[in-house]
This record gives structure tokens, C-alpha cells and sequence, in this order.
């Protein structure tokens, strides 16, 4: 998946519930985040915000609620709007050491098991139950994040199937939490290569299905990475042109997720402007 790709994911997930009165404040500046319809200004004016959570955490390091808020924000904001790659490792380092603390506050086995078998660390994640659900999904999405940011070094790559097993346990847990996103993460997943390489775009078309039908069709983030990932994969011009027509056609303005279906929309029209050379028209 494009690093990209998951910031935008992290935008629409961005919401958490709040009990403190600095978790509040950040709930609400991630909410704030997540509904505005101009990408620059969130640009522009979130690295304040960031500034603000460190503050936050800095005087409650073990409130998971603003550990999560973060985290969440930390790495959405690498993915999606920082180009200078140094950078963007920091920012993502960051989030996952969030992400990270907010788990293992509970759960402090699972970070001694990271980086053992993964055998190991499966039988782990089976001890999380759904009370923990926002904390396990920002986890293995900071992951993603951070696995993508440090650009193919294979020691980062080969802990994606982890990752992938982080979402299973999310959607074993809650298979609606975030109105279907962690199906999403799934379709990304089994479409990375064609059958012949030991990819499964099929399986991946599935959860891309499940994944819209739990959105109402309304997170438009999910359509663009259909086409892209299996539409493409597969050469289904006539799915891949529908898919993106659908999302440019549609109102971006959906409460929390009104930022990713902008940011949805931008990447849909450069996807179905370069269709035509994509499949060789």
C-alpha cells in the first residue's frame, strides 16, 4: 500500500472517546481534523496540534486516550502531507511509540513478542479482547505506516504479515469498528500480487465488498483503493473507471470523513486520468 494510502485511512479513523479533560481536547481537535474540507489548511495548521497532543502526553504519559489521538495523527500526517523522507521516519517513530505505549499498557507481553516467531505473537494478539480495539487497530495501522516509510528495507517488510494478523484480530473482535476500514487494510493486502506470484486478489476483492457494504459506500477512500489495488491488478478497466467515477460523482462531506474523502477524491481523479494509459486504450 502507498504511504499515502494508510494516512488517508488514519484520517477517517481518527476519532477516539475521550474521558479526561486533555483527552476531550484532543478528541476534538482530531475531530475538528477530520471534517475539514481543505487539505492545505490541515497542512498547514496540524503540526500546532501535534505540538499540542506531545504536550498532553508529556503530562500524562500513560493516558491512552491521547496516546491513540497521537498516534493516530502523528502518522497520518507523515503519510499524507510530509515529502522529505527523514522526516517522514521520524514523525512515523513517533506514532508507533504511541501506538505502542497505548497497547502495551495492558498488554505489556505483546511488545516483548514483536519480534519474535510469528507463531508466537499470534497466540499473543489472541489475548486482546474488544474492549481494546481502538488501541490494537492504531497499532497495527502505525505499523503499516512505518513499515511503508522506511522504504522496501526488507527488515521492515517481512513483519507485514503481522500486521495483517493485528487487522484479523480487529475485525475478529469488532468486524464493524470504523465502519469497515479494517476490511479495507485486508482487500490491500491480498492484492498485492497476482495468483501466480501467491497473491490473492480474489480474496481481496471480497474484503473490499465487505468493506463498502459496512461504509454504506460513504467512505470513499475504500473505492479508490479497490481500483487501485485490484481493479489494476487484475485489468478491469471497466470496474477501475466505475469504481473512481463513483467516488468523483459523490459528496465529500460525510461527518469524520470528510478530510479522507477529499484527499479520496484527489487521488481518483489522477487515477482515472492516467486509466486510459494504464490499460493501454
Amino acid at each position: 500500500m502507498t504511504i499515502r494510502t494508510v494516512g488517508i485511512i488514519l484520517f477517517a479513523a481518527g476519532m477516539c472517546g475521550c474521558v479526561s479533560i486533555s483527552g476531550s481536547l484532543s478528541s476534538n481537535i482530531v475531530h475538528a481534523i477530520v471534517n475539514q474540507n481543505d487539505p492545505a489548511t490541515v497542512r498547514d495548521g496540524a503540526p500546532a496540534y501535534l505540538l499540542m497532543i506531545d504536550g498532553f502526553i508529556e503530562d500524562e504519559p500513560d493516558n491512552r486516550e491521547n496516546l491513540i489521538a497521537g498516534a493516530r495523527l502523528y502518522s497520518a500526517y507523515a503519510a499524507v502531507f510530509v515529502d522529505d523522507p527523514q522526516r517522514a521516519r521520524r514523525l512515523a517513530a513517533k506514532a508507533r511509540d504511541y501506538s505502542r505505549h497505548a497497547l502495551c499498557l495492558d498488554y505489556p507481553r505483546l511488545c516483548t513478542v514483536e519480534s519474535r516467531p510469528y507463531d508466537e505473537f499470534v497466540r499473543e494478539l489472541a489475548t486482546i479482547d474488544d474492549d481494546d480495539v481502538a488501541a490494537l487497530y492504531t497499532y497495527g495501522v502505525t505499523w503499516a505506516v512505518w513499515i511503508e516509510i522506511q522504504g522496501g528495507d526488507w527488515h521492515a517488510l517481512v513483519d507485514l504479515p503481522k500486521v495483517e494478523a493485528v487487522i484479523q484480530r480487529v475485525v475478529a473482535l469488532n468486524e464493524k469498528y470504523e465502519n469497515g476500514e479494517p476490511y479495507m487494510f485486508l482487500g490491500i493486502m491480498n492484492s498485492y500480487l497476482p495468483p501466480a506470484m501467491g497473491g490473492h486478489p480474489e480474496a481481496g476483492r471480497a474484503y473490499f465488498e465487505k468493506a463498502i457494504a459496512l461504509s454504506d459506500g460513504k467512505d470513499l477512500s475504500i473505492k479508490v483503493e479497490f481500483a487501485r489495488r485490484y481493479a489494476r491488478l487484475v485489468f478491469d478497466k471497466k470496474l477501475h473507471d466505475e469504481l473512481l467515477k463513483e467516488v468523483l460523482a459523490a459528496d465529500p462531506v460525510v461527518r469524520d470523513l470528510t478530510l479522507s474523502n477529499t484527499l479520496a477524491q484527489e487521488q481518483a481523479r489522477k487515477l482515472l486520468e492516467s486509466s486510459s494509459e494504464y490499460f493501454l486504450e
